[in-house]
C-alpha cells in the first residue's frame, strides 16, 4: 500500500507520509556519508512542530531476490507512535520515490528477527535504476566516516554540527 512520496525539490529529496493515524506532511532524505559498509544510505528526517528538522529514521539499500529491483528500507520510529513504522522506497520514473508501508515477517535466512526480516519479494516497485544522490540539502549526515555518530563523546552542553 503507498502511503506518501518523496520527489527532488530545490536540489533536496522532500516528500510526505500519511496512514489513517499518522501524518507526516514533510520528511526528507538526508543522504549518509560513511565508510562502514552496514550504514544506512539514507536519514529519514521530518519538519517538527517548532519546525525543526529532527531524525525519525533511516533506510538501507535493498534488493529483491525475484526481480533484482533496487530500493530503500527501513523504519520510521518516534516516541509518538506505538511501534515503528516499516516502510520501503522504489524509484519511480519521474524520478524520486513512492513510498509503501511494509510489515515485518519472518524470513529463515535472516534467522527469523532483527533487521533484514522482511519480505522484499512481495512489494512492488517502479524503475530499477537507482543510485544514491548527494548531500540533499538539508546538511551533513549524523554518521562520521568510520559509521560513529557525530559527537558521539561530546558532553551534552557541546555543540554538535548538524
Amino acid at each position: 500500500m503507498n502511503i506518501g512520496e518523496v520527489r527532488e525539490i530545490n536540489g533536496r529529496l522532500e516528500g510526505r507520509i500519511a496512514t489513517r493515524t499518522i501524518d507526516l506532511p514533510r520528511i526528507g532524505l538526508r543522504k549518509v556519508e560513511s565508510m562502514n559498509p552496514r550504514s544506512p544510505a539514507y536519514e529519514v528526517i521530518a519538519l517538527n512542530v517548532a519546525r525543526r528538522w529532527v531524525q525519525v529514521g533511516a533506510l538501507w539499500e535493498a534488493v529483491a531476490k525475484k526481480s533484482g529491483e533496487v530500493f530503500l528500507a527501513g523504519n520510521i520510529d518516534d516516541p509518538s507512535l506505538p511501534e515503528p513504522l516499516a516502510i520501503a522506497l522504489f524509484p519511480i520514473e519521474t524520478g524520486g520515490y513512492s513510498i509503501a508501508w511494509r510489515r515485518d515477517t519472518l524470513r529463515s535466512d535472516f534467522g527469523g528477527s532483527g533487521f533484514g526480516a522482511a519480505n522484499y519479494d512481495s512489494m512492488g516497485g517502479g524503475d530499477t535504476d537507482y543510485e544514491r544522490g548527494g548531500e540533499g540539502g538539508f546538511g551533513a549526515s549524523t554518521a562520521e566516516p568510520g559509521g560513529q555518530l557525530v559527537g558521539a563523546g561530546a558532553d551534552f552542553d557541546d555543540e554538535v554540527a548538524f
